[in-house]
């Protein structure tokens, strides 16, 4: 059984950083798209970044040059590591495998992120 984890969120000042990680287990990411998606409350889940097992990466425009998707193939881990962050980036942060916008696996307790001065 596939389970996925988040860790890494926090309360940050906006311009502030955080990095987020995405541990699998029952899963070997090497051989798996991966998604990072957000949910503010009130709001539908949307998608931030995204990489594909070769490594090729997209991002949502809101992140673009803000956000950087990462895999370690060691650790079994997706990163996102976050810069210059927004109040408008406070969100739950969730990772789940498959097509971008079509994930394929039971969604994990998520990292809360709140920026805010």
């Amino acid at each position: 059984q596939v389970q996925l984890v988040e860790s890494g969120g926090g309360l940050v000042q906006p311009g502030g950083s955080l990095r987020l990680s995405c541990v699998g287990s029952g899963i070997m990411f090497r051989f798996y798209e991966v998604t990072w998606y957000r949910q503010a409350p009130g709001l539908q889940r949307e998608l931030v970044a995204h990489i594909t097992s070769s490594g090729v990466t997209n991002y949502a425009d809101f992140v673009k040059g803000r956000f950087t998707i990462s895999r370690d193939n060691a650790k079994n881990t997706i990163l996102l590591q976050m810069n210059n962050l927004k109040p408008e980036d406070t969100a739950v942060y969730y990772c789940n495998y498959g097509p971008s916008g079509s994930p394929a696996g039971s969604w994990g307790p998520g990292t809360q992120v709140t920026v805010t001065s």
